[in-house]
């Protein structure tokens, strides 16, 4: 088959890609790298099957161009990491709105099939664990910026289940809740990434509020196998379903273990909400995912525990260090070229 990857220079995306490759699957990557990285490819650079195009989801010629030529579409561009979308709210509404839009309204008129994948976040602040699919949602006031996040992806799902009703578009949609692992960075926000850096520095481990909010975090591996499975379920069409795990864990006992395990003397701190994201930010203090329906429709289960995701993460991490370490300065590289 030849898939179009929309966000597929991205932390899952880039995941998502590998995977497909391997199937012997073709690939077309659509990304703007806003967000997203060519290092996350490097990789599969030269494998063949593989189209990058650096490009955003906003050009809506390209995007239809691109959705006439492939078989499947796996829609991830979007705005991601809490602290991205706090700072560039409007960025983060238009690309989240228009971008499926444009992509679902392409694959309607051949009826090409879309995994729309959207976010743990739509659940809102509602207090009613674990999440099901069909869960009343629970929205914060239009003032803070993350709810409108929440409701952006929360009409992706809307559009995508009224393309589905009205047009008979073969799709899927995937709630993500906290996907974590090699390749992930902490730049806007993510925890796992900027806990174990900062670990691995020497320097203070950052506990945003206090630490009691619980959340589970999944390893993409198992995010991408079961986005996969629902890929190729027809039964699946239609349906939204969450992935990821539901072993939960508080942020602090999280800080505890990414310590332990990078063998770090690294204090652990607290930092008030309104010191990293401002005044009007609201947090939610569970997040777990009923995996029911997904496990009952294609037998998905997480197979890779907190540790585990942990300890390759890690050694991910570590590695990248060496590389750093170890490649020549700017100067020098510049003095080898020349000679």
């Amino acid at each position: 088959m030849r898939h179009l990857v929309t966000g597929g220079a991205g932390f899952i995306g880039s995941h998502l890609v590998e995977a497909l490759l391997h199937r012997g699957d073709e690939v077309v990557v659509l990304d703007n790298l806003s967000t997203g990285s060519l290092k996350n490819l490097k990789n599969l650079a030269g494998q063949p099957g593989l189209v990058i195009l650096e490009e955003s989801v906003l050009n809506r010629p390209v995007v239809e161009r691109l959705v006439d030529r492939a078989d499947r579409i796996f829609h991830l561009a979007a705005a991601v990491g809490v602290r991205y979308v706090v700072e560039r709210p409007l960025e983060s509404l238009l690309t989240n709105i228009h971008g499926a839009e444009y992509v679902l309204e392409a694959a309607s008129r051949d009826q090409k099939p879309v995994i729309l994948f959207s976010t743990s976040e739509v659940y809102g602040k509602s207090d009613d664990v674990p999440f099901r699919e069909d869960s009343d949602r629970v929205m914060g006031p239009t003032a803070v910026s993350r709810w409108g996040y929440a409701s952006s992806k929360a009409i992706d799902e809307f559009l995508a289940l009224a393309y589905r009703r009205e047009r008979n578009l073969p799709v899927v949609i995937v709630r993500c809740f906290n996907t974590c692992g090699p390749r992930q960075t902490g730049r806007y926000g993510m925890v796992v990434p900027g806990m174990i850096q900062h670990a691995l520095d020497g320097q203070p481990i950052e506990v945003y509020g206090d630490g009691r909010q619980t959340r589970c975090f999944s390893y993409v591996g198992d995010v991408v196998r079961g986005v996969l499975l629902l890929a190729d379920c027809p039964d699946a069409y239609g349906e939204v379903f969450n992935i990821g795990t539901d072993e939960e864990v508080s942020i602090n006992e999280l800080a505890v273990r990414v310590r332990e395990m990078c063998g770090s003397s690294s204090p652990i701190v607290h930092i008030p909400y309104e010191e990293i994201y401002g005044q009007s930010f609201e947090d939610m203090r569970r997040r777990v995912p009923d995996l029911a329906k997904i496990n009952s429709l294609v037998g998905y289960r997480p197979a890779v525990r907190l540790d585990d995701m942990l300890r390759l993460t890690i050694e991910f991490m570590r590695n990248e260090k060496r590389v750093v370490a170890a490649a020549p300065s700017v100067p020098l590289a510049a003095a080898v070229r020349a000679r």
